[in-house]
């Protein structure tokens, strides 16, 4: 599905589309607000420093190790994977590499192991592994402004540099965003082209996960690449979650980060990494990266355990994410047959989508975590409220667990999961 065929898809009228927007931006500053822990950030506007409050209550340390609890012991788990103990994750060391071997020092041994594994998949001639994606980001809108002299950059409203790394680019690079587009969506050529101002960089999320995680279609990508480049403009993709970007895409991870000059993935997003990310593209790029990593405060002593966990996520998630999606299409399937219930995109585009029902966030939570707890059945939790009042929506991971999951069971739960509501 072209990605102007979502943007009508569900909430053709200006009202409805309006609503979408208003449910994504509460759900994004929910999201924000529980990262933030017991501070809730509250920005006068999206250029200005944030202010925090912290005197609002965190969530109850109780009830998230309830959940945790729960959703450790179940069965069996349709939305999300089982949480690990430190120990287990220990495991994932030594699937990653040579125990035996040295650690890295200052950089190499594993982790550049890890950098050239990342260059290979991406096709690029080089790739720097930075400790956090939101520091790696801030790198490569730096240096497209170094290198243009526009402070400039063309970014999506919902989109990570927005919405969830505190305008870290304005802050620390003095730059400054446009917003090409506010649909429900990444830019398109055109809009790209209508540019009122010259911009460094244009950024693609792939996929907007804000949007719902929604994928343009190859021809899309492909020509928004080609106006951000013949404006002038460098193409950065934002790839957080690139790895499940491939099978709606139809093209490997290669021909995709052919079409931009920079590229940033994530190691604990999809693949299941302890932390990390890379920075991918051309040498020049590299040699930038690593004098603005070391100035960042990223030049770390030994990230050995990062890099091993990456390593370890890569063999063993990557081959799966594409039946991980084809699965996504079935679950999200079975989910619209439940009462009042809607699924964005539909079919989705990637393992990870939205879904909405009709009643209050609350509800929904005190029933997942009931039916996790005396069936040892986890349906679907997370629930936030929305801009409709009795409306509310989470987001769906269809990953290995959710597998074993027929539309049959998914109907049989989801019966008892809704018979479970006590709306308030």
């Amino acid at each position: 599905m072209s990605s102007s065929q979502a943007d009508s898809d569900w909430g053709r009228s200006s009202a409805e589309r309006l609503l979408r927007y208003a449910d994504a931006v509460v759900v994004a500053t929910a999201r924000r607000q529980s990262n933030a822990r017991r501070c809730s950030i509250a920005p006068e506007n999206r250029l200005a420093p944030t202010a925090l409050n912290c005197d609002d209550p965190p969530m109850s340390h109780n009830t998230r190790q309830r959940r945790l609890a729960a959703l450790r012991a179940c069965d069996r788990i349709l939305s999300g994977i089982r949480p690990t103990t430190m120990r287990e994750r220990l495991a994932d060391l030594d699937a990653g590499g040579d125990l035996d071997d040295q650690p890295d020092f200052y950089g190499d041994g594993p982790v550049t192991v890890l950098e050239e594994r990342v260059a290979s998949l991406l096709g690029t001639e080089a790739a720097v592994f930075f400790p956090t994606g939101t520091m790696a980001q801030q790198v490569a809108l730096r240096y497209g402004a170094d290198r243009s002299g526009h402070p400039t950059v063309a970014l999506h409203p919902l989109g990570h540099l927005e919405a969830d790394e505190r305008h870290a680019y304005a802050h620390l690079s003095g730059l400054r965003s446009t917003w090409p587009t506010t649909a429900f969506r990444n830019p398109t050529a055109e809009e790209i082209t209508a540019l009122a101002e010259p911009v460094s960089t244009v950024v693609i999320e792939l996929p907007l996960r804000d949007a719902g995680f929604v994928l343009p279609s190859w021809d899309e990508l492909a020509a928004a690449s080609a106006a951000a480049r013949a404006i002038g403009a460098r193409v950065h993709f934002d790839g957080a979650r690139l790895w499940e970007s491939t099978a709606h895409l139809a093209h490997t991870l290669s021909d995709i980060a052919d079409l931009a000059d920079s590229t940033y993935v994530s190691f604990y997003k999809t693949i299941g990494g302890l932390s990390g990310a890379a920075l991918a593209g051309t040498t020049q790029l590299a040699s930038y990266a690593r004098i603005w990593r070391h100035r960042y405060g990223g030049e770390v002593f030994q990230q050995w355990p990062a890099a091993l966990s990456a390593l370890a996520g890569l063999d063993r998630e990557l081959p799966r994410i594409p039946d991980y999606v084809r699965h996504a299409r079935t679950v999200a399937a079975a989910l619209t047959a439940l009462p009042g219930a809607r699924v964005y995109p539909e079919p989705p585009h990637t393992h990870r989508f939205r879904l909405w029902l009709p009643h209050p966030a609350q509800a929904l939570n005190d029933a997942a975590l009931a039916l996790a707890e005396e069936e040892k059945v986890w349906f679907v939790a997370g629930w936030q409220e929305t801009h409709l009042p009795g409306m509310a929506m989470t987001e769906i991971t269809a990953a290995a667990p959710a597998l074993e999951w027929t539309t049959d069971d998914i109907a049989e739960a989801g019966e008892r999961f809704l018979g479970r509501i006590v709306d308030r």
